[in-house]
């Protein structure tokens, strides 16, 4: 069984990458309940468990059930590139109350959910919509907010590193090794899902989505809402390694610890307030470091939209090789 997308040449020109904190948000309830299903995650749950009893996720975990479909409207497909986490719960409190009703209604058959209080949120979708709002937030705020830069981080090295490897290789190289549950034929894209769905996109492109908690499988969404495909991200059994890789003592004793660290992280192309999240040190020290390494013809930065990302020129790469 699977989900089958016809995308046309302008369907193709119009993908896209996004990140979206709302919805690793809203897949890390799922990891709570299953820990272990994604024993990777159990620092964080670790971490988060203690501060769960002054929450109430009743109505939370009746929208996100343990597997299968989960209420679309609390994970709207990112409208930007980086949404942030207020923008995207204002756009899930302004959700029309018949879309409540429908998702509500496939929670129901899906007969994953309680449906007592699948019946208090149909009672009112408007006020659900407000209550499932505030959990969100209060989730967020207690038991994810200050995680998401780490999160963030690793979610950007991976976008960076599938939109070169799109813009070199075309759609064919990048849907290759996205998945393998994901197969492009060049004309169609088959995503294999429990369930089947034959179609066209509808105008206005695909936004692929990176996710460390929904990890390792995919995910889809389409009309209404924009089609989305969220996919396993690279890399995440490094999420909760503690502090940044360490600096060999050679290359260390060379051009300094904090740059050597630094150059050896730039591996992967990144943003200096990823850097700074992964060396623990201010942007301004970053900053400082990258013009230092800039300067030397170790590193350079280029401008991906609003933000400049570095990565090692040739010769940062031989002088890290042979660190």
């Amino acid at each position: 069984m699977s989900i089958t997308w016809e995308m046309r040449p302008e369907d193709v020109a119009r993908i896209r990458f996004a990140f979206s904190p709302l919805w690793e948000l809203v897949a890390s309830l799922r990891t709570l309940r299953q820990p272990a299903r994604q024993s990777l995650h159990l620092p964080w749950i670790k971490a988060v468990r203690p501060r769960l009893a002054g929450l109430d996720l009743t109505e939370l975990l009746a929208l996100v059930p343990p597997s299968g479909y989960l209420a679309d409207f609390i994970t709207p497909p990112p409208d930007t590139p980086l949404p942030d986490f207020a923008a995207e719960l204002d756009r899930v409190r302004r959700t029309a109350p018949e879309r409540v009703l429908d998702e509500l209604a496939h929670l129901r058959e899906a007969g994953r959910a309680d449906p007592a209080v699948l019946d208090r949120l149909a009672a009112d979708p408007e006020a659900a919509v407000a209550r499932a709002a505030d959990a969100l937030e209060a989730y967020w705020e207690t038991c994810f907010a200050e995680f998401w830069p780490r999160v963030y981080a690793l979610l950007e090295r991976d976008v960076l590193r599938r939109s070169r490897q799109l813009a070199q290789g075309g759609a064919r190289e990048l849907f290759a090794g996205l998945d393998p549950a994901v197969t492009w034929t060049g004309e169609r894209l088959l995503v294999d899902r429990p369930w089947c769905v034959t179609g066209g996109l509808h105008g206005d492109g695909l936004v692929l989505v990176p996710t460390a908690f929904h990890w390792p499988s995919v995910a889809v969404m389409s009309a209404p809402y924009q089609s989305m495909l969220v996919y396993p991200v690279l890399g995440v059994g490094t999420l909760w390694e503690q502090g940044p890789p360490p600096a060999p003592g050679a290359l260390a004793a060379l051009i300094g610890r904090s740059r050597a660290r630094i150059l050896l992280a730039l591996a992967e192309p990144a943003t200096t307030s990823a850097l700074a999240g992964r060396m623990s040190l201010t942007p301004g020290a970053v900053s400082q470091h990258l013009g230092v390494l800039s300067g030397g013809g170790l590193a350079v930065g280029m401008r991906v939209g609003k933000q400049v990302v570095y990565r090692r020129t040739l010769a940062g790469d031989m002088l890290a090789g042979q660190a």
